[in-house]
């Protein structure tokens, strides 16, 4: 995926204040292709053409929009300026890496861009745009590239994020740029299936620190890359959007979990997908590679999470994971790493629901040099609201059945995140 995004395009240095370099020599007067839109608060583009077809979730064409608050669109423009939970049932198909009131009319704001450094893909920046209503005090900086692929219809998305200062406009609760309901990232297929949100979309911290992560290993953060092949997105394990699922499933400590078997290299991040009650266990079998570290989403739990190891499940390792500012990333390393962990403490408000489970996209590393092949358990702690600690048998059945009968399908969930 990061292969072929790389050879379809060459980086030329175009800002150097935040994280991730955008893309440049597009020409235009910034360097970034033709102002695509005049000075505005929600208005959208004409109809753009795309040099190659787009095949994604089930519209295909050659077609789009670029929808001021950061985001484009196929089918219809978007003009709606506050974000929504991607649910899978937008107005239109879209993809954003910022969906926010992005407003332009300021005096010392930037603009809104559509330009190309291959015949075969096209970039949309926005170029230190401004917030509503008409607010310069903080500006963004971030772009959006895709890029065809070998097989027609197959296409690549890349985020870049260079300078993020604010979240939200004033008609969406915001204060100074800040709080209310603020931006979301990810894509919504409208097909009602389908959507993803960043780790992190709809809060104000979350959404800032955009410019300091990356869904894939090696290169700059600040930026975010999934490959959309067959109209879905690859499941290959190297982002958040692409969680491998599970390869079979499993017994242990009582209750039934599930198993995962995948190759990993030297500091490389696997995302999986398990299934969340209110904590699970992570353990690879024995003589597998340490965990290094873990990366855990935020799903808007107001006390974050507890970690504990599997060798002392009395003492937390950690607290209050994400919580008040706190980071998602919980670091092994510093004890060699381990070969197990426990996640606790998660609101059972946002588990285990067999008619509608929510996803609990996790990223790890591996004390690895070269490929090594890893075999993992993941284990749920089961919880069940009536009181009991384990859930009725018809439950789980739904469960599993549900989880076994996705196979190779990606399907996101809705992540339960709440504004900040």
């Amino acid at each position: 995926m990061a292969t072929a995004m790389a050879s379809a395009l060459a980086l030329v240095a175009a800002s150097s204040a935040g994280a991730a370099t955008l893309r440049g020599g597009m020409g235009g007067p910034a360097g970034y292709g033709n102002l695509v839109l005049q000075p505005n608060d929600d208005n959208f583009s004409a109809v753009q053409n795309s040099p190659f077809q787009i095949n994604f979730f089930g519209y295909s064409g050659r077609s789009f929009f670029v929808n001021n608050n950061g985001n484009i669109s196929f089918g219809a423009g978007i003009s709606s300026f506050t974000p929504v939970p991607f649910n899978g049932h937008a107005e239109a198909p879209l993809i954003a890496p910022f969906w926010a009131d992005v407003d332009t009319r300021c005096s010392g704001c930037g603009a809104v861009y559509l330009g190309a450094q291959s015949p075969n893909s096209f970039t949309v920046t926005w170029n230190n745009v401004g917030y509503y209503s008409a607010n310069s005090s903080k500006l963004n900086n971030f772009q959006m590239t895709l890029a065809g692929a070998t097989n027609p219809g197959d296409f690549d998305i890349e985020f870049r994020y260079n300078r993020l200062e604010w979240t939200t406009g004033d008609a969406s609760g915001g204060f100074a740029g800040l709080g209310g309901t603020p931006a979301q990232a990810g894509f919504d297929a409208g097909d009602g299936t389908h959507f993803y949100s960043l780790p992190g979309s709809f809060s104000s911290t979350g959404a800032l620190n955009f410019t300091n992560i990356k869904n894939a290993s090696g290169g700059e953060s600040g930026v975010f890359k999934f490959s959309i092949r067959n109209g879905a997105v690859l499941a290959d394990g190297t982002s958040p959007a692409t969680p491998l699922l599970p390869s079979n499933i499993t017994n242990g400590n009582g209750g039934p979990g599930f198993g995962f078997q995948f190759q990993v290299q030297q500091n490389q991040r696997v995302f999986v997908d398990p299934i969340v009650a209110s904590g699970y266990d992570f353990e690879v079998a024995a003589g597998g590679p340490n965990i290094l570290s873990a990366l855990f989403p935020d799903l808007g739990d107001a006390d974050g999470y507890t970690i504990f190891l599997l060798s002392d499940l009395v003492h937390p390792y950690a607290t209050h994971v994400g919580a008040g500012g706190n980071p998602f990333l919980v670091d092994f390393a510093s004890i060699g790493g381990v070969s197990g962990f426990r996640i606790a403490g998660i609101d059972p408000a946002l588990g285990l629901d067999p008619d509608n489970a929510n996803a609990f996209v996790t990223g790890l590393t591996f004390d690895v040099i070269g490929q090594t092949t890893v075999n993992l358990t993941q284990t749920p702690i089961r919880f069940d609201t009536n009181g009991s600690a384990v859930p009725e048998p018809a439950s789980w059945g739904m469960l599993l059945f549900g989880f076994a009968g996705i196979g190779g399908l990606l399907r996101r969930r809705r992540h339960a995140q709440a504004p900040a």
